[in-house]
C-alpha cells in the first residue's frame, strides 16, 4: 500500500514524492544498528541464534583437534597454554587445615602431604596431585575441560584415588537415560533442570579401541572441570576457539618466510658448456687430456679449481625484498595474548620495551584473568580436600568422634590453600612496600605471610627460634634482622600486669627518653608526644599522677630519673 500511494504521490508532485522517499530513508537510518545490515560489507556475514549446545556440538571436535595439533606443532600456542600453567598452579598449593584442633591440623596436613604422592592418589600411580592438576589446567586450556573419576580403593593412605579422564571419553553415542524421566545429551544424563545426574564413560580395550559397552557413572563421583559461558551450555569448548585461526595464520606466515630466507641465502653455480663441446671436420677442437666431471662438486671458501676448455660459471644469487616479519609476528602475539585476555609480555616473554610500572601493571591485569580458571581449580581441589577427609574418617585415620554432627562437620572441613610465591620485580620497593602496608594496618601478617606462601604461625616460630638460638650462641640477632636491641624484643621481667605496652617500632616507643613517659622506665606506656592515656584513662601530660594508679607510676617515674 505503501508503494502504491508513493507512485500516486511522485506522480502528482516530484517534489512531495522525493521529499517522502528522503525522510523514509532517514527513518531507515536511524533505526538501523551497523552491526546487523546486510550491505556490501557484511553480505557473507551469515549468523544464527541458538542454544549453546546446538552451536557447539557440530564443531566440538573439529576445534579440539585442531588445537590439539596446534599444542603440538605451534610455538604460540604453547607460550598461551604455558603461561596459565605458571600462574595457576605454578609451584603448587599447600594446605592449611583450619580445623578447632592444632593436633588435628598437623596430623591432616601430614596425612594429605603423603596423600598427595603419585602412589597414594593416582589410580594409575603415574602422576602426582600437583602433576594432575597442571596436566588439568592444560587439557582444560586446549580441549575444553577435563574429568576426574572418584575410585574408592583399598591401600594407600586413604581408600581414595582419582582417575583422570579426557572429554572424548564421554559416550555422545548413549540415548537410554539410567534413570526414568532424564535425558542423555553428549555422554552426560541430566534431569528436567539441566543437572548432571550422571556420566556414561567409554570403555576401550588395553589396544585403544572401543569395543566394551559404556559404564554409567554418578554425578558425585565424577569431577567436571569446564569454562561455562551461556545458561544453555552443557558441555565443553576449547579455550583456544577465539584464537587458533589467528595462530595458525602466523605459522603459516612464519613457515613462508622462512622458505623465502631460505632460498635467498643461496648461492648457486650453473656451468655453462660451449656447444658443440667435439666435432668432425677441420675446424673441430679436440680437447686433449681427460675432461672433468662437475657432478656432486660443491663450493667451499678458498677453492680453486680448473674448468673444462669452453666451459663457463655463471653464479645465481636470489635478491629480494627483506620481509619485516618481526613486527607482524609481535603484532600477532598481541592479538593472540587479547584474544585470550593475557599481555603481550605474558605470552611472548619480550620485556625489551617494559620498566617496573609497566610490568607491574601487566601483572595485576593478567591476575584478573587467571582468577576464572584458579576459582574452578580452588573449587577441584576443595571437593578432593573434602572426599580425603570423608575418607580418612571412615577409615579410621582420623579419629574425629563428632564429626557427623551437621553443626560441626564444616569447622572440620575448614582448609585454606597457600599458593607458592612469586619472585618479586624489584625486591627493594616490594619490601619497602609491605613494611609500610603492615606498619599502617593496610595488610595483616596473615595475608603478608599467605603471598609468601607461608603460615603466618610457623613464621613467628621461626622468628622466636632464630632469635632465641643466636643468645645461646652468644649473638643477638635482633639487631641484624629486625633492627631492634633486646630490651625492645624482650619484655621486661618488672612490668607490672595489665600496663599497656607499645609495640616495639611503633611511634608511641621512639624517642623517648627513660622517664619521660608515664607507666614505668623508658617510657613504656606514654607516647612521645605525652598524651598516651595510661591505664585505659585519657589523661594527657607527660606526669605519671595524672592516669588511674598514677601513685605507683609517680613513683616508677621518679625513680627513672
Amino acid at each position: 500500500m505503501g508503494n502504491i500511494l508513493d507512485s500516486i504521490i511522485g506522480f502528482i508532485s516530484p517534489e512531495a514524492g522525493a521529499r517522502r522517499e528522503a525522510w523514509r530513508q532517514n527513518l531507515n537510518e536511524l533505526r538501523n544498528y551497523d552491526a546487523g545490515n546486510y550491505d556490501r560489507l557484511n553480505a557473507g556475514w551469515i549468523a544464527y541464534n541458538q542454544s549453546a549446545e546446538n552451536t557447539d556440538r557440530y564443531n566440538r571436535e573439529t576445534v579440539r583437534a585442531r588445537a590439539r595439533d596446534l599444542e603440538r606443532n605451534s610455538d604460540m600456542a604453547n607460550s598461551v597454554i604455558g603461561a596459565y600453567k605458571r600462574n595457576i598452579v605454578g609451584l603448587g598449593v599447600t594446605l592449611q587445615a583450619d580445623t578447632p584442633s592444632e593436633k588435628l591440623n598437623n596430623a591432616i596436613e601430614e596425612a594429605w602431604k603423603e596423600w598427595c604422592k603419585k602412589k597414594n592418589c593416582d589410580v594409575t600411580e603415574t602422576q602426582s596431585f600437583s602433576q594432575m592438576t597442571r596436566m588439568a589446567v592444560e587439557r582444560k586450556k586446549v580441549d575444553g575441560g577435563i574429568l576426574f573419576r572418584k575410585c574408592y580403593l583399598r591401600g594407600g593412605v586413604v581408600p581414595f584415588r582419582l582417575q583422570a579422564l579426557e572429554v572424548d571419553e564421554l559416550d555422545t553415542t548413549a540415548m537410554t537415560p539410567h534413570s526414568k524421566g532424564n535425558r542423555v545429551v553428549g555422554g552426560i544424563e541430566y534431569n528436567s533442570y539441566n543437572k548432571p545426574m550422571g556420566y556414561w564413560i567409554r570403555q576401550y580395550s588395553i589396544d585403544g579401541f572401543s569395543n566394551i559397552d559404556p559404564v554409567y557413572v554418578p554425578a558425585k563421583d565424577i569431577i567436571f572441570i569446564f569454562t561455562k559461558r551461556r545458561p544453555s551450555q552443557i558441555r565443553e569448548m576449547s579455550d583456544l576457539s577465539p584464537t587458533i585461526t589467528r595462530i595458525r595464520d602466523a605459522n603459516e606466515f612464519m613457515t613462508a618466510v622462512s622458505v623465502k630466507e631460505r632460498i635467498a641465502a643461496c648461492l648457486s653455480v650453473f656451468i655453462k658448456k660451449t656447444i658443440p663441446t667435439t666435432g668432425i671436420g677441420r675446424g673441430a677442437t679436440q680437447q686433449t687430456g681427460p675432461r672433468t666431471s662437475y657432478e656432486g662438486k660443491n663450493i667451499s671458501p678458498g677453492m680453486i679449481k680448473e674448468l673444462n676448455a669452453g666451459d663457463e660459471i655463471q653464479v645465481v644469487n636470489p635478491t629480494g625484498q627483506a620481509t619485516d616479519a618481526a613486527s607482524y609476528v609481535k603484532l600477532q602475539q598481541r592479538l593472540i595474548g587479547a584474544g585470550q585476555g593475557l599481555s603481550y609480555e605474558a605470552t611472548s616473554r619480550d620485556m625489551s620495551q617494559s620498566n617496573y610500572s609497566s610490568a607491574r601493571q601487566g601483572i595485576i591485569e593478567d591476575e584478573q584473568t587467571y582468577i576464572e580458571d584458579r576459582e574452578l581449580f580452588d573449587e577441584f581441589r576443595d571437593e578432593v580436600y573434602e572426599t580425603f577427609i570423608i575418607s580418612g574418617v571412615l577409615s579410621g585415620l582420623f579419629d574425629i568422634k563428632d564429626f557427623w554432627n551437621p553443626e560441626k562437620k564444616s569447622k572440620y572441613l575448614a582448609h585454606k590453600w597457600v599458593a607458592a610465591p612469586k619472585p618479586w620485580i624489584d625486591p627493594s620497593k616490594e619490601a619497602t612496600a609491605t613494611k609500610i602496608a603492615l606498619q599502617t594496618g593496610q595488610k595483616t601478617l596473615q595475608q603478608v605471610a599467605a603471598e609468601n606462601g607461608r603460615d603466618w604461625k610457623d613464621m613467628i616460630d621461626d622468628m622466636a627460634e632464630v632469635l632465641e638460638y643466636g643468645r645461646e650462641k652468644g649473638i643477638e640477632l635482633g639487631g641484624i634482622i629486625y633492627d631492634r636491641n633486646t630490651g625492645e624484643l624482650t619484655p621486661k621481667d618488672d612490668d607490672e600486669p595489665g600496663e599497656n605496652k607499645p609495640v616495639p617500632g611503633s611511634p608511641g616507643a621512639e624517642g623517648e627518653a627513660p622517664g619521660e613517659a608515664a607507666g614505668g622506665p623508658g617510657g613504656q606506656e606514654a607516647g612521645a608526644g605525652g598524651e598516651t592515656p595510661g591505664n585505659g584513662q585519657e589523661a594527657p601530660g607527660k606526669a605519671a599522677g595524672d592516669a588511674t594508679g598514677g601513685q605507683e607510676a609517680g613513683a616508677k617515674a621518679k625513680d627513672g630519673k
